[in-house]
């Protein structure tokens, strides 16, 4: 878990000064003037009342004005850097929905996020509840299930690359938590933002689709840090050293379908998996720090290896300390999840953490919503978990409580929606 996730974008969380909303007046309205990037600079405006006067508004921080595109060619939230507040949501087609159906939900729900995504409320029954605020990088992704083809007649168009994830040893999955026909990932700088988007999607699924689970997750602030890091996970380690890099010749072979994939629907997409890992912090909390640097491999304090440098220091697998032990054990987690210790298996993580309470024994139900991404499942996220399921000094202070994979396509270009080729194609 500690060696793949997007470092946290670099944003700076300075005090806001939000403009008040005026009746008619659309959220975007209320950011002033948006250029390309998204980002609203400039001085302080006039406060923006309900008089009927027009008046300028006052510009939103860094943090609410950042705004992330809809139609890209590749779908929003797979890339963008982590966001500090995150809901994941599978839906089931209810009985009698099918492809049709389907297809009006995919058109409702992407029209819907690329309101929100730009600023503007969602449509006319718009709760308000993000009335305020910009943006907040706000993304929304969509994706497929293996089950979705079935229930809509679409059995042909069912990639290989769906087929069911094999079982693991360590799982000890949920199964109402997992799977879905349909599957949602949003993500946001506000909270409010997210809930918003998260809100407007469980209405606009109407009688077509009824939520089959929900998570919440959570990520540090932008700009809660002196400088952009890499973020931490809730047992205190660095957790994304090793992420792929866009900037990386093979990164879009390693996380993106080619766009002469077959099917063609799938073109410029990937494939999310979703694990929810339940970390157990009384245990893992009870070991020394040596101890557990031990069984990442990596020190906590500035993630560096074991065997010496900073953190972005190639590990030296064959490096020993002065008693001839490895200086990264031979079952560290950050050892077992190198790529070239898994034939060149990569994948991008993108998570968020979670903590849903504590339960009557006092132990919190807290841990990781793990997110990855790559053109492939079976050449991603497979061969590295079946290397960490037979040896990882990591699992004996986590679970693995829920699993899910999806077929994400590539970005809906202008005028289209998620998913319409292979709904109408």
């Amino acid at each position: 878990m500690a060696e793949q996730s997007l470092p946290v974008a670099d944003q700076d969380a300075s005090a806001e000064e939000k403009p008040s909303a005026r009746p008619g007046v659309s959220r975007r309205a209320l950011l002033g003037t948006a250029g390309a990037t998204g980002l609203v600079l400039g001085a302080a405006g006039g406060a923006a009342g309900y008089a009927a006067a027009p008046a300028a508004a006052t510009p939103l921080t860094s943090v609410g004005s950042t705004e992330v595109m809809f139609h890209v060619k590749h779908q929003p939230g797979i890339t963008d850097g982590l966001q500090a507040r995150g809901h994941l949501v599978a839906f089931d087609l209810t009985p009698g929905a099918g492809r049709k159906e389907a297809a009006a939900l995919l058109r409702r729900w992407s029209e819907t996020a690329r309101r929100l995504m730009a600023g503007e409320p969602s449509g006319s029954d718009d709760t308000d509840v993000a009335r305020d605020a910009g943006p907040s990088s706000l993304t929304v992704t969509f994706g497929f299930g293996h089950s979705f083809f079935s229930r809509t007649g679409l059995e042909k168009q069912r990639p290989v690359a769906l087929d069911p994830l094999p079982d693991f040893s360590s799982d000890q999955l949920d199964k109402s938590r997992s799977d879905g026909d349909l599957w949602v990932q949003i993500g946001a700088n506000d909270a409010l933002v997210a809930f918003h988007a998260l809100r407007a999607i469980q209405k606009d699924a109407g009688s077509a689709a009824r939520v089959r689970w929900q998570m919440n997750g959570f990520n540090r602030t932008p700009g809660a840090t002196a400088h952009p890091m890499t973020a931490r996970n809730l047992m205190g380690q660095l957790d994304g050293t090793r992420n792929p890099k866009p900037s990386e010749p093979d990164f879009d072979k390693r996380i993106f379908v080619p766009s002469s994939a077959t099917p063609s629907w799938m073109a410029n997409g990937s494939y999310a998996v979703v694990r929810r890992i339940r970390m157990l912090l009384d245990d893992w909390e009870k070991l020394s720090l040596g101890a557990q640097e031990a069984v990442i491999g990596r020190r906590k304090a500035n993630g560096a290896a074991l065997s010496g440098g900073s953190e972005t220091t190639a590990m030296d697998l064959e490096k020993t300390d002065a008693k001839g032990d490895l200086a990264v054990p031979i079952n560290a987690h950050a050892r077992i999840t190198r790529p070239d210790q898994n034939g060149g298996a990569a994948m991008l993580r993108r998570p968020f953490s979670f903590h849903d309470g504590i339960d009557a024994d006092g132990v919190p139900d807290a841990g990781l919503l793990f997110v990855c991404w790559q053109a492939d499942p079976l050449r991603g996220f497979v061969p590295v978990q079946r290397k960490l399921d037979r040896g990882d000094a990591l699992s004996q202070f986590i679970r693995h409580e829920s699993s899910g994979l999806f077929a994400v396509p590539g970005g809906a270009a202008r005028g289209e929606y998620v998913g319409q080729r292979l709904l109408e194609g």
